[in-house]
């Protein structure tokens, strides 16, 4: 176990889901300067006895220090949320110390102290201040947290442009402090959140389809070439099908699946609520509201019956925040071999120098290459 020391206390910390042999921490040096900021600033201890939120709180290191103080927090990420509850209980801490919403909740009415940890996605920012801007007054504190990599110009501007005057701090560890002072004259605009477009020849079969996209899912102006390469080489479902798009994002691939095969029962699911809000939306556009389908925020598979599926489609992510992994993908894969019935086949999209077919070979034993350029390969394991 890692242990988080701070001016709050110590604590006992781990991500999810919890791998003793992971050897990256639920916490790091954004997180510790707002701490120590929060406990002992330049201006004295930050007053805390008002409504605390805390936005982008990455494993619930900063609300499980903060505990005492009932904040509220604020969240995209489902494992961040089964981390904080995890943190709350091996800390003896109770699980209703914390109020837990998603980005997608209706925000709170009213916040004293703001404390924000920068996310990698400027839009996911820009979309989750412009929703909380109505609930932040004159009076309200406001302190932003990141790496000196995450804080750039642009995301000043933001806290500038939404809430009122904003500086930074020196760097402390490689990581740096927002201090932005709330003007009650500075213009409340709502989110520019959900965009949609549509779909060019480029896309293949799904050429025609609308997509939706809320702030943060990747890519969320434009198709990313890696699904632009697997619409191209999609497998068409057979005949009433159970079929999942993992790791949905904007849930195109799963949309596509089921306007090729109108009888196919399909599975969105994916740990952020952005992106499974983003896949219902898209799925609503071009199957209309009558057409069945599921809508799963989760941990990959966890949630669903063993040997029920037939055909998982899955574009998975290699980065964990700004730390490169295979950990998701290594999770992604084991839980389709489990979720699948015998003979029902895993279709994955990846960069090459991913070596996905390695570990598809580890897991089911097989894995055949369908189609590949340069940059892209799409793969296919079959249970056995």
């Amino acid at each position: 176990m890692k242990r988080f020391s701070t001016s709050w206390g110590v604590f006992d910390l781990a991500r999810h889901p919890e791998d003793p042999r992971d050897r990256l921490f639920a916490w790091d040096a954004a997180d510790e300067y707002l701490l120590n900021h929060l406990a002992q600033g330049d201006e004295g201890p930050v007053d805390l006895s008002g409504d605390v939120v805390v936005l982008g709180d990455r494993w619930g290191a900063l609300v499980t220090a903060l505990a005492p103080h009932r904040p509220t927090q604020i969240t995209d990420s489902f494992l961040t949320q089964q981390a904080t509850r995890a943190n709350l209980e091996r800390n003896g801490l109770p699980a209703d110390s914390v109020r837990m919403l998603s980005t997608r909740d209706t925000p709170p009415e009213r916040i004293d102290v703001l404390l924000v940890r920068v996310p990698k996605s400027l839009a996911l920012l820009e979309d989750q201040l412009r929703r909380l801007a109505p609930a932040v007054h004159e009076g309200t504190t406001v302190v932003g947290t990141g790496k000196v990599t995450e804080i750039h110009t642009s995301t000043l501007k933001l806290f500038e442009e939404i809430l009122g005057p904003t500086r930074t701090s020196l760097a402390v560890k490689k990581a740096r402090l927002i201090f932005c002072s709330p003007d009650p004259e500075t213009a409340r605009r709502p989110s520019p959140w959900p965009v949609e477009y549509t779909l060019g020849p480029d896309a293949g079969p799904a050429a025609g389809l609308t997509v939706v996209n809320h702030a943060g899912v990747f890519c969320a102006d434009r198709l990313d070439i890696g699904t632009r390469f697997f619409l191209n080489n999609l497998p068409r479902p057979r005949g009433g099908a159970r079929v999942v798009d993992l790791g949905c994002g904007n849930g195109v691939l799963g949309t596509a699946a089921a306007v090729a095969a109108p009888d196919a029962e399909v599975l969105f699911t994916d740990e952020s609520h952005q992106a499974v809000a983003s896949a219902r939306a898209t799925f609503r556009a071009n199957a209309g509201e009558a057409r069945a389908a599921e809508f799963v925020v989760g941990d990959a598979l966890s949630a669903v019956v063993p040997a029920s599926v037939d055909l998982v489609l899955n574009n998975p992510p290699f980065h964990s925040h700004q730390a490169t992994t295979d950990t998701t993908a290594w999770r992604m894969f084991t839980g389709a071999r489990r979720a699948l019935r015998p003979g029902g086949e895993l279709w994955v999209v990846g960069n090459r120098h991913l070596g996905y077919h390695v570990k598809l070979r580890r897991i089911f034993g097989n894995s055949e290459v369908v189609a590949s350029d340069p940059k892209f390969v799409v793969l296919r394991a079959v249970k056995r």
